[in-house]
């Protein structure tokens, strides 16, 4: 028999959140990459902020003869040295953190809101590091290739005998090519359309496409211009005259190597500031250590869907 008056309801979604707590992700910043060029560069450590690369200046003055059965005398040789050798000074990147005390006291559960601060701090400043690396105009590999071992694509997309001049530039132990996403894209399509889609290789935990057996490592600080990218082809290594990096050790606030973090104190306003810095610099110990390939086309509808082409 049915009852007057309103019925009951479940206790709804709504209400019921209200005595919930929510589960929280510390802060998702998109433009964090791997930067796998700082894992595969060697880091030398320079103590006194300079490094001084010295060369030798005329290789053929270089006179070598194998013995003389009728006992004459051997010339004699020496190898000189430039007298100016060039000398890199750790550049510093510098930036501010700053933080009201009143947030840092009441909001920092469950997630600290300085140390969270820090964090998307240091990474931005790692991946401005990277960018450095390739594009400084003192430092960056890009600048630092000698004329000499630059070359332009045969073709509009990359293609595997693009990849191949540049290991006859660079074939004393090459490491690895570095180049934009899209540009592994691009020669990707390019090999599979040849019928020859490269092996991968697994490195870092992370699979990459490789030719001849060398990884293509990307890095979205690689330029695209007008549709165009370039490949660079990488020895690195002291011992093998070839690409390093260098840090300062040994700073006040060590984080990572090459970048620390000091507390400057605390304004009128209530205001904690922080001095993140980092210093580091690269060095192209000699001309073959690196090669450039220019002018790659990334276009994905090169030569596949011409229609598409404006």
């Amino acid at each position: 028999m049915a009852t007057g008056g309103p019925q009951p309801m479940a206790l709804g979604d709504d209400a019921a959140r209200t005595l919930a707590n929510a589960t929280k992700t510390v802060p998702q910043m998109e433009s964090i990459s791997p930067r796998w060029l700082v894992h595969l560069l060697n880091w030398i450590p320079v103590e006194a902020g300079i490094y001084r690369r010295n060369r030798v200046t005329d290789e053929d003055t270089v006179d070598i003869q194998c013995d003389n059965f009728d006992e004459s005398p051997l010339p004699e040789t020496f190898i000189d040295y430039e007298k100016d050798p060039r000398e890199y000074r750790l550049k510093a990147v510098h930036t501010i953190l700053d933080v009201h005390t009143r947030v840092s006291d009441l909001y920092s559960s469950p997630h600290d809101q300085i140390a969270q601060q820090l964090r998307l701090t240091i990474e931005a400043i790692k991946e401005h590091q990277e960018g450095e690396l390739i594009n400084s105009p003192d430092y960056g590999l890009i600048a630092n290739t000698p004329a000499k071992q630059r070359i332009s694509t045969l073709a509009g997309p990359p293609t595997p005998d693009d990849l191949d001049n540049l290991i006859t530039k660079v074939w004393k132990e090459p490491g690895f090519f570095l180049t934009h996403p899209e540009g592994i894209a691009a020669f990707g399509r390019e090999c599979t359309r040849r019928g020859v889609p490269p092996p991968t290789v697994s490195l870092f935990g992370s699979q990459f496409l490789t030719w001849r057996g060398i990884p293509i490592i990307p890095s979205d600080k690689v330029p695209v211009t007008g549709g165009k990218t370039s490949f660079l082809l990488i020895r690195t290594g002291e011992s093998r005259q070839g690409v390093v990096g260098l840090f300062q050790p040994g700073l006040a606030g060590e984080q990572s190597p090459g970048l620390s973090v000091k507390f400057m104190g605390i304004d009128r306003s209530a205001i904690a500031s922080y001095l993140v810095s980092l210093y580091c610099s690269l060095v192209v110990l000699t001309d073959d250590a690196i090669a450039l390939l220019e002018g790659a086309d990334v276009d994905k509808f090169h030569d596949y869907a011409p229609k598409y082409r404006k």
